[in-house]
C-alpha cells in the first residue's frame, strides 16, 4: 500500500479511498458468505454466478414493476435456493463441493445470458439507485451492509452453538459426527449462507452500475476464495476469522486498484491476480504442516 501511494499519490486521496471502500465492501460480503463453506473445508465455485443471477432477476423484478423492497426479497430468495440446492447435494447426496459449485457456476451463468440474451436491464427506479449510492454520516451505504453482516457473522460463529459446530465440522468432520452433530445439517446451511450474501453483493450492484448487468460478478469467486485464504482462514478447514476475511478482501482491493492506478494491462493484472492466489494456497498448506507437527 505504502508502495502504491508513493508510485500514485492519488491512491491516498478522498475520492479514491472512497472508491477503494466500496469495492472492498462488495468483495468482502461475498468473501464472507464463502467464509463459512471454508470453515467446514469446502468450497464454494458459484458465488460469483450467484451474484449475476440474483441482480438480474432482482432486476427483472424491478422492471417489470415489483415495489423495490420485494425485488431485493426475489434476489436474496435467489440465492438462498441455490445455496440450498448447492448445500443439499453437497451435505445429503455426497457429492464433492468442487464439482457441484462448478456446476452451479456454469448453470447460473447460463441462465443469466439466457435471461437477459448478454444485455442489462436498465430499467431500474431512481429512487432504489439513490439508497444505493447514498451514503450514511458519510460512510458509503455498501460498506454499512458490509459492517452489518460481518458483525452479524462475528457473532454467530463467535457465540451461537452453530458457529462452534462449523469450526467444529472443518476440525474434524468425523469426530463431531461421532459426538452427535448433525453435521450434513450444518454443511447444508453455509452454502445457502454463501449464496445469499453473494445475491446482497449482486442487488448492491445494480445500484452501481445503475442496471442490472449480465457480466456482473464474473470471476469475483476468485478474489473472495483468495481474499478468504490471505486472511488467514484455512483451505483444510476449522480455522479463521472474520476480521480476518475482512484483511484480506482490503489487501484484494487495494491490489486491484493499485494495478489499475498503475495503468497495469487488464490481462497483466489477471497473471498477478492468479499467481497471488496460487501463493496464498501454497502459504495456507505450509501453515497448515506446520501445525501439524
Amino acid at each position: 500500500m505504502v508502495l502504491i501511494a508513493a508510485y500514485r499519490r492519488e491512491f491516498v486521496s478522498p475520492t479514491n479511498l472512497y472508491i477503494v471502500s466500496r469495492q472492498v465492501a462488495f468483495t468482502a460480503i461475498v468473501s464472507l458468505g464463502v467464509f463459512f463453506v471454508i470453515l467446514t473445508s469446502g468450497i464454494d465455485l458459484s458465488i460469483g454466478s450467484v451474484v449475476g443471477l440474483s441482480g438480474v432477476l432482482c432486476g427483472i423484478a424491478m422492471a417489470a414493476g415489483v415495489p423495490a423492497w420485494l425485488a431485493v426479497g426475489v434476489g436474496l430468495l435467489t440465492g438462498a435456493v441455490i445455496g440450498a440446492i448447492n448445500g443439499g447435494i453437497v451435505a445429503y447426496v455426497g457429492v464433492t463441493s468442487f464439482i457441484v459449485t462448478l456446476g452451479m457456476l456454469s448453470m447460473a451463468r447460463g441462465a443469466v445470458l439466457v435471461l437477459t440474451h448478454g444485455d442489462s436491464i436498465r430499467a431500474i427506479p431512481d429512487s432504489f439507485i439513490r439508497v444505493g449510492l447514498a451514503d450514511i454520516a458519510g460512510v458509503p451505504v455498501p460498506v454499512v451492509v458490509l459492517a452489518v453482516i460481518a458483525a452479524a457473522a462475528h457473532v454467530v460463529l463467535t457465540y451461537t452453538v452453530f458457529g462452534r459446530r462449523v469450526y467444529a465440522v472443518g476440525g474434524n468432520e468425523e469426530a463431531t459426527e461421532l459426538s452427535g452433530i448433525n453435521v450434513r445439517r450444518v454443511k447444508f446451511f453455509t452454502y445457502v449462507i454463501s449464496s445469499t450474501l453473494s445475491s446482497v453483493t449482486g442487488i448492491l450492484f445494480i445500484a452501481r452500475f445503475r442496471s442490472a448487468q449480465a457480466n456482473a460478478g464474473l470471476g469475483m469467486e476468485l478474489d473472495a476464495i483468495a481474499a478468504t485464504v490471505i486472511g488467514g482462514t484455512s483451505l483444510m478447514g476449522g480455522q479463521g476469522s472474520v476480521l480476518g476475511v475482512l484483511i484480506g478482501a482490503t489487501i484484494m482491493g487495494v491490489i486491484r486498484n493499485g494495478l489499475v492506478l498503475m495503468d497495469v494491462s487488464a490481462y497483466l493484472q489477471e497473471l498477478i491476480i492468479g499467481a497471488i492466489i496460487v501463493l496464498a494456497a501454497t502459504l495456507d498448506v505450509v501453515r497448515s504442516r506446520r501445525r501439524a507437527r
